[in-house]
């Protein structure tokens, strides 16, 4: 009931806003709008009364992303027309009877994987079936590769004009993710602080927690591989590289720390076995060690916050956040260490659990690290330009070579401007009179 009277409550703009960044609403709208107009340009220009094919094609073809939309609407032509081949073949040598079609749809899928169509392999057989099962061949084969070729044209220049950009929904999943590990961290710092023996049960259910977290790096993944995705040949969108990048090394940044989560939670459940019945830690390094979970979950906020800050001012602030909870979990780290090695020295039995404790700590501020931040930055879009240049290498030798030629004519403009004014206007730096090849006119 209280949710009911919450939707009531919302304005229809406060819901479009809500909705809008949603993938699946905007995706169901786009291939909605898409299809139809499919239909009603295959209606103008095919022939045939219901030229269903040219709004199931654009309904196949319109994707989340401009790069999917490239891509699949070629393969789907493709396929359609090697359906159409196909059943031309077979439509001047045989019949439609149970064998031929037996024929048709082993040698279409075999045609479908020798041209690469991906996942329409299927298609080429349906396109041979439908095309084949009418009388007039030619014409139905035409008209279905034309209505083929307005839905593709449809769904590409639907996606050209209307591009979709899911950085948005991407940073957000980023920032969901920090969020739920810095939650883990508070539970478990509270769980040490408070005043009673250590609980197995407990530790295990946060050890739990943090191995959940990784079914919600796979969801972020997913959701930034859609982002990636709609930045490549997208008009809207600059510098596409460096974003992708940026989130990127993000999400891996907070995977890594996910790991170090997990483990130490590992440790925390076995200090829990190995001390049952008794706290985990004397009162005051309980405190003290909450206090650096705290600032280490503080911390891994601010690192997300400044990942997806697309602004610099914002940026800027994120940074200044982030080396500020870097700077105090720093601190309530010596402080735990002081601690737990004077504990260690009055009961040293289980200092190996003591010593791993501060090694997870380390490693999360560790990544956290600016420096090392902008190190694996530069690292990965130094090797996704080393990629782009393997995988186009004409394209980046033509890049480099209108470069060069840039270069020279600007150094040629220096020499000649440098040149004319020692030389009184002289374009030669006053070398006229002199015989060739001798700079200084001597015999």
């Amino acid at each position: 009931m209280p949710d009911k009277r919450r939707l009531l409550t919302v304005s229809p703009a406060g819901l479009v806003q809500r909705y809008r960044r949603e993938p699946a609403v905007v995706q169901t709208l786009r291939a909605t709008a898409a299809a139809t107009l499919a239909y009603v340009a295959a209606l103008w220009l095919s022939s045939e009364p219901a030229p269903l094919t040219a709004p199931l094609t654009a309904l196949l073809v319109v994707q989340v992303t401009l790069y999917s939309t490239l891509t699949t609407s070629v393969r789907r032509v493709n396929s359609v027309v090697a359906g159409v081949l196909v059943a031309s073949a077979f439509s001047l040598l045989v019949g439609l009877s149970w064998w031929s079609l037996g024929l048709i749809v082993l040698a279409s899928l075999a045609i479908g994987y020798v041209v690469r169509v991906g996942e329409f392999v299927p298609e080429v057989a349906i396109s041979a079936m439908l095309v084949l099962g009418v009388t007039r061949v030619a014409d139905t084969a035409w008209d279905r590769v034309l209505e083929t070729l307005i839905g593709a044209t449809v769904g590409l220049l639907f996606n050209v004009l209307l591009p979709p950009v899911w950085v948005d929904s991407a940073e957000e999943s980023i920032v969901g993710l920090s969020r739920r590990m810095r939650r883990l961290l508070l539970d478990m710092g509270e769980e040490l602080e408070r005043d009673t023996p250590a609980s197995v049960p407990s530790a295990a259910a946060r050890l739990y927690e943090a191995r959940r977290l990784d079914n919600d790096i796979a969801e972020v993944d997913a959701s930034l591989r859609q982002a990636e995705d709609s930045l490549r040949f997208n008009p809207r969108v600059r510098e596409g590289l460096l974003n992708r990048v940026v989130l990127r090394t993000g999400l891996d940044t907070l995977e890594i720390c996910a790991v170090v989560l997990r483990v130490l939670a590992r440790t925390l459940t076995d200090l829990a076995r190995e001390r049952a019945g008794a706290r985990l830690f004397p009162e005051e390094a309980s405190r003290a060690i909450e206090e650096l979970f705290a600032r280490t979950g503080d911390a891994l906020v601010s690192f997300a916050a400044l990942v997806t800050s697309p602004v610099s001012e914002r940026a800027q602030e994120a940074e200044g956040r982030l080396a500020d909870g870097l700077a105090g979990a720093a601190t309530a780290r010596e402080r735990v260490a002081g601690l737990l090695l004077d504990g260690v020295r009055g009961d040293p039995r289980h200092w190996q659990l003591a010593g791993a404790l501060l090694a997870e700590a380390d490693r999360i501020l560790a990544e956290l690290d600016p420096e090392h931040r902008s190190r694996r930055l530069l690292e990965e879009l130094d090797r996704s330009a080393r990629e782009q240049r393997e995988k186009h290498p004409r394209l980046a030798a033509a890049g480099q070579w209108l470069r060069g030629g840039w270069r020279d004519s600007d150094r040629d403009r220096d020499r000649d401007r440098r040149g004319g004014r020692r030389g009184g206007g002289d374009r030669d730096g006053g070398r006229r009179g002199r015989p060739p090849g001798d700079p200084a006119g001597r015999p």
